[in-house]
């Protein structure tokens, strides 16, 4: 029973995580629209660090803390490829949230040179990976 409430957990954390992911970008696109220092670019700033601090960088803590906890309850997985799959597509959505962040600091600190255009492409990224570790943790390829 206690390993289906951790696993529980670890969806419920994956879900906001992902969410964040996938909004923080749609923010960026946005935030490249307003002038720097304005009260919009101010707004939006807000906003990121908000979703950063207080919903996406628990929620991922959260993650990997009961994803470690499955992982402990249930060692076999660590000798089956469809986990470590799982794992290396995990660390490129942790390298996403973490070049999230640094995006962030760049607005931030009215920084960011990049258009538009790269931050709707940088949100396609976590869908796709998810899209993979989803495969991987239901299909197990192999």
């Amino acid at each position: 029973m206690l390993y289906l409430w951790v696993k529980a957990l670890h969806v419920i954390s994956i879900i906001a995580w992902m969410a964040g992911l996938l909004y923080l970008p749609r923010l960026f696109v946005y935030h490249c629209e307003t002038v720097p220092g304005s009260e919009s670019s101010e707004r939006f700033k807000v906003m990121e660090r908000r979703l950063l601090r207080a919903i996406m960088n628990p929620a991922m803590g959260a993650a990997y803390l009961f994803g470690i906890a499955m992982i402990v309850m249930e060692p076999a997985w660590m000798k089956q490829g469809w986990l470590h799959a799982k794992l290396l597509f995990v660390l490129a959505l942790t390298g996403t949230h973490m070049m999230m962040a640094r995006w962030r600091k760049d607005f931030e600190a009215d920084r960011n040179t990049r258009p538009q255009r790269f931050f709707r492409m940088w949100n396609e990224a976590p869908t796709l990976l998810m899209i993979g570790i989803v495969i991987f943790v239901i299909v197990k390829p192999f």
